[in-house]
């Protein structure tokens, strides 16, 4: 990433960028708990991931939050990354996207990543959508 001048940022501002947009995406509750549990041996990935995926990709211009979930969202359906995916319909909720939308979104992906991929799916977001304070944006 780059400032606005077009100077590069430094390791520390691309932290402190990447772990604001984490929490926004992902919640200070989901954050928190991740940093409670880092370890010595987790310490250099998680900084690894809120400076490149969230400080660099996540903060990039191109694309606003709702399409980023809409891309994630299928990317982890069709890798069967269901861990993830829990988490990533909590995000999609809080980047805008409805419950139908997300439901569409799962549809498109059984035709281009398999039926049973998308029945594990809906699985995953009816659970997620029966926890009452996540379903309301």
């Amino acid at each position: 990433m780059t400032r606005p001048d077009g100077t590069g940022l430094t390791d520390a501002e691309r932290w402190e960028q990447g772990m604001a947009v984490r929490r926004a995406v992902l919640s200070d509750k989901h954050v928190d708990r991740a940093a409670a549990s880092t370890t010595p041996l987790t310490a250099a990935w998680q900084d690894f991931i809120t400076r490149t995926a969230w400080g660099d990709v996540w903060s990039r211009p191109g694309l606003d939050r709702r399409s980023r979930s809409v891309a994630v969202l299928t990317s982890l359906i069709a890798h069967g990354h269901q861990e993830e995916l829990a988490m990533h319909l909590h995000a999609a909720l809080r980047n805008g996207l409805t419950v139908e939308e997300i439901g569409e979104v799962i549809l498109q992906s059984a035709v281009y990543s398999g039926v049973p991929a998308a029945n594990t799916a809906f699985r995953i977001a009816t659970a997620v959508f029966a926890e009452p304070e996540d379903v309301a944006p």
